[in-house]
């Protein structure tokens, strides 16, 4: 038994969940990125360029690539978790504190 080949059915699932759940996962890493190379402020420093401007090719590479899921369910699920994963290691790393006033 072969495996299923992909298809261009179904790009419309796929698609929205690159855009949407692209997004939050290319934030949240992008949180994450600022976190480790010690952003703590301002995003005026080159550091904070550095993190900030990092989420654009994040999400492109995330668009592009939802297309490789077999189905938009897939696409949305695995992204989805991938999403709350990084969003629970920011929230670990205290860099949601200061959002919460």
């Amino acid at each position: 038994m072969s495996a299923p080949r992909l298809t261009s059915r179904d790009w419309l699932g796929k698609a929205s969940a690159g855009l949407v759940l692209g997004f939050v996962l290319a934030l949240g890493l992008s949180g994450l990125l600022a976190w480790a190379i010690g952003v703590s402020d301002t995003f005026f420093s080159a550091r904070g360029q550095l993190a900030m401007w990092s989420m654009s090719p994040v999400w492109c590479i995330v668009l592009s690539l939802c297309f490789l899921f077999r189905s938009g369910l897939r696409a949305w699920a695995v992204l989805g978790l991938a999403s709350a994963a990084v969003w629970a290691a920011l929230y670990a790393t205290g860099m949601l504190e200061g959002m919460s006033a």
